[in-house]
């Protein structure tokens, strides 16, 4: 089986533990979506050229051209192609893990969806909870205690706002890598942070008393991990936290997590939750693919997982059959 990381940092400790269960028996590929040319169309047969050119038939030579009486290699694919020009053509793989949220990581997951090729999560999946906005919405429509939330087109016009209670979580509205998440005690506060992010788009959360402790419920597959972690908007210590039994949380807890992604269509998440001091939990936030560390057993789940999807999607014809990558069935 061939298997596509779409990330800029393959030794995350999942990825680089999930690829070292899967080497073996699989060939695993990264694909960096910031500095990788693919920006041509996939062939669902397997290869495809960079330079956006494949042949009508799906399939390249070796040499990158089409024989003048239209043969290919045995098995219809080279993983070692170019192009005419001399450019590499890269082989549609059987499934690929989306460990990145960018612009292009996302446009190259949602070109090899196009394609037929199994992407583990969505790239719709993936962008939809990027959207803060669009997260509380289907959150709270799903059942799920959600933070109450509003949007507000800019900081400064959150500023504006009359009926604003303090203290509150600021957050920018579409997530990503160093966006605004931020505890604001007063009008002064909100105030300074306009100094760097008045324009930015933003949602507002009440916030909630708590302990300082987010508890982080992950998700792979339906199998529960979770952790207790000093939060981010916390004063402090800022300890790495506690590793947890998912047998030992709270009832409905589990439940709760996956709960989750059947709303947002995910198979590996994670939700973020506050315990207020009464005990009652509030989701404030759903990530998708996140990086679940401390979980010694993820990396298993995760290759199950990857292994079920690739078979599901008819490339991997026989490997449950026999017993799958380490003498057992692929768990479900």
């Amino acid at each position: 089986m061939r298997v596509g990381l779409i990330t800029s940092r393959p030794g995350h400790p999942l990825l680089a533990g999930t690829a070292a269960l899967l080497a073996p028996r699989h060939e695993v590929e990264t694909i960096d979506p910031e500095t990788a040319p693919f920006d041509g169309p996939v062939s669902s047969d397997g290869p495809v050229a960079f330079d956006g050119t494949v042949p009508s038939d799906g399939t390249v030579s070796f040499d990158g051209t089409v024989p003048s009486d239209g043969t290919v290699p045995s098995d219809g694919t080279v993983s070692c192609a170019e192009t005419a020009e001399g450019r590499p053509v890269h082989r549609l793989a059987d499934v690929y893990l989306l460990k990145a949220r960018t612009p292009r990581a996302l446009a190259l997951a949602r070109r090899l969806e196009q394609h037929g090729a199994a992407v583990i999560n969505s790239a719709a999946a993936t962008a939809f909870c990027q959207d803060r906005t669009a997260m509380a919405e289907r959150a709270r429509a799903a059942g799920l205690p959600f933070a109450p939330t509003r949007t507000f087109a800019t900081l400064q016009q959150l500023a504006a706002d009359p009926g604003l209670v303090f203290p509150c979580v600021v957050k920018s509205r579409h997530s990503r890598r160093g966006d605004l998440v931020a505890r604001v005690d007063d009008a002064d506060a909100l105030r300074a942070l306009c100094g760097t992010w008045a324009d930015e788009p933003v949602v507002v959360q009440p916030f909630t008393p708590n302990d300082g402790w987010d508890h982080k419920l992950w998700v792979i597959d339906g199998q529960v991990f979770a952790a207790r972690r000093r939060s981010e908007l916390a004063a402090g210590d800022k300890s790495p936290g506690t590793r947890l039994r998912p047998e030992a949380l709270p009832d409905g807890w589990t439940a709760m997590a996956r709960a989750a992604g059947a709303a947002f269509s995910l198979d590996v998440y994670g939700i973020d939750l506050v315990v207020a001091d009464d005990g009652s939990p509030t989701v404030v936030d759903v990530n998708a693919f996140p990086g679940l560390r401390g979980q010694p057993t993820a990396p298993r789940a995760l290759a199950d997982l990857t292994l079920r999807t690739g078979a599901e999607a008819g490339l991997l014809v026989g490997e449950l059959s026999r017993g799958g990558p380490w003498g057992r069935g692929v768990a479900r």
